[in-house]
């Protein structure tokens, strides 16, 4: 087996790779050598077939595997004897196509691109400052204030008062589609916040200014793409009796609000939102350090970097850019997306900092373990109440998926090695100070 190299600009290589007739046909006779003992054919015991029978049987029939097997043993062999890691899938083609036939030589043509070297970095040079926000009694009165508003109550309003958006009315209602009432479309004693968007649109806002006592029919047109197709569609009227007119009423400030949200008392809350509000600062304060790290390294850190990588960056960033200005456009089938000087920019940026970070995490032997993934798939599934078991064996079966989750969390490990060993200075700031410098990072 003899590699040629044919290319060597850049990061750009390319071999011609020949496996002689004489070793293919080696490879042929050991895989029948392997499957020998196995092998049952009329007029032979098991195990005992000739050789020159089973070649003339499956010989042609494991060519193409063995043919398969010696390229890729050849490449793998290449890769390491070469230390070259290639930047995406080698691109393979056999020299001789179709003229090819058995007993010939097979010359495969190999072509990639190489990871660059990475330079080594001294992370003790890096200078870098977090922020620091101490929450104060004013953001916690605040937190305490929300909390007390999400566990609001509702309190009758005096006889007479008009309904408004944002009161509850307590109604009995039924409804009927062409004058027939319909399953599960009544109901006695109804609690209905006005505004809430949880009816039918349009069934809220005929009660806005309904009296307790009075009567009120309300027409309203169920959706297309309703759930229940009988309805879909259709005009329904509902027959309402509005039984009381009631005005929100935010919960006391107290221990029994404290004991409503999981704590002893309203100290042991406040407690908790202490450490609730650290970490929201300490993880918004993480992020505009990380930021500051990356734009160091982009700046610090310079390589050549692969074409094909590069290229493929800019596509999908231009891809993801148009669909974001074009939200009504579903799929992909739309104009062909040409990259800007912008898109490739930015693409320079993430492809650099991408390798480097991959990089600098193997050396580290930096991993994420079966725990954080699991972690982070808990994390999501979150967003699928109710199919969260659905979204764990999807992830499972996803190797796609499974990527897309593990790289930020390797990113932060690796993010946060690099800091262990530059030079951090903390600084007390505002928790305004804090937002702005947030809201920076969003605006870049």
């Amino acid at each position: 087996m003899k590699v040629n190299e044919t290319q060597n600009e850049g990061l750009k290589r390319a071999y011609e790779i020949t496996v002689t007739a004489d070793e293919l046909d080696a490879k042929v006779n050991e895989k029948l050598a392997e499957a020998q003992p196995e092998v049952e054919m009329k007029g032979f015991r098991k195990g005992k077939v000739p050789m020159a029978l089973l070649k003339k049987q499956f010989g042609q029939r494991l060519l193409g595997e063995a043919m398969q097997e010696a390229v890729d043993g050849a490449m793998s062999q290449h890769f390491e004897d070469s230390g070259d890691r290639p930047a995406m899938q080698p691109q393979v083609t056999m020299v001789e196509g179709e003229d090819w036939k058995e007993g010939d030589d097979v010359k495969v043509a190999m072509s990639y691109e190489a990871l660059p070297d990475i330079p080594e970095v001294d992370f003790s040079a890096i200078k870098l400052e977090r922020m620091v926000v101490e929450p104060d009694e004013a953001a916690v009165d605040d937190a305490l204030a929300s909390l007390a508003e999400n566990a609001q109550d509702f309190e009758d309003r005096k006889k007479g008062s008009k309904a408004k958006d944002g009161d509850q009315v307590v109604i009995d209602f039924v409804g009927k589609v062409d004058g027939e009432a319909f399953e599960g479309g009544s109901a006695e004693d109804y609690p209905l916040t006005l505004g809430a968007g949880s009816f039918i649109p349009g069934f809220e806002e005929q009660l806005v200014g309904v009296k307790a006592g009075e009567e009120k029919a309300v027409t309203v047109t169920f959706p297309e793409e309703y759930g229940a197709e009988h309805l879909a569609g259709k005009e329904a009227v509902f027959d309402c009796t509005i039984k009381a007119v009631k005005a929100p009423k935010a919960a006391e400030i107290d221990d029994e609000l404290a004991k409503k949200f999981g704590a002893e008392d309203l100290e042991a809350l406040k407690t908790q939102i202490r450490e609730r509000l650290e970490a929201e600062y300490a993880g918004a304060a993480r992020a505009v350090m990380k930021r500051d790290l990356l734009d160091k390294l982009d700046e610090l850190v310079k390589f050549d970097l692969p074409p094909s990588l590069l290229e493929s960056e800019a596509k999908q960033i231009a891809h993801q850019l148009w669909h974001e200005e074009n939200p009504d456009v579903e799929g992909h089938d739309h104009p062909e997306v040409e990259p800007t000087e912008e898109h490739t920019k930015l693409a320079e940026r993430r492809v650099r900092l991408g390798l480097l970070l991959a990089e600098l995490g193997r050396k580290a032997e930096i991993e994420v373990s079966d725990s954080e993934m699991t972690q982070a798939i808990m994390n999501q599934a979150r967003q699928y109440p109710g199919q969260e078991r659905e979204f764990f064996e999807f992830v499972q079966q996803n190797q796609q998926m499974q990527q897309q989750l593990r790289a930020p969390i390797f990113e932060d490990k690796v993010v946060d090695h690099i800091a262990e060993q530059a030079e951090v200075t903390e600084k007390k700031v505002s928790k305004d100070d804090l937002q702005k410098a947030v809201e920076a990072l969003d605006d870049e």
